[in-house]
């Protein structure tokens, strides 16, 4: 069953305090890809992996049901700094 880009953006906001989130369905509306891009003040002390871990842990019953899922989470201060890089380039 595919997953819907509004439930899976509600379980999200939902289970952490969001202060940015941009979800991507890459497979051209059938929700069974899909790309975030994650930033939460809870990403703090964390590494990415245990970022990746915790999401991957939160989000299983959604991501059972998906082909793929790729995620970039970013701290506050990471995510200002993720996207001065992107604008000088």
């Amino acid at each position: 069953m595919p997953v819907d880009t509004k439930d899976l953006e509600n379980t999200i906001r939902n289970l952490l305090p969001v202060t940015h989130l941009e979800i991507e369905d890459q497979s051209n509306g059938c929700g069974e890809n899909y790309s975030i891009i994650l930033v939460s003040e809870a990403f703090e002390e964390k590494t990415t992996l245990a970022r990746h871990r915790w999401i991957n842990e939160l989000l299983k019953d959604q991501i059972a049901q998906m082909h793929a899922f790729s995620q970039k989470t970013f701290t506050p201060k990471q995510y200002q700094a993720y996207l001065a890089k992107g604008a000088s380039t």
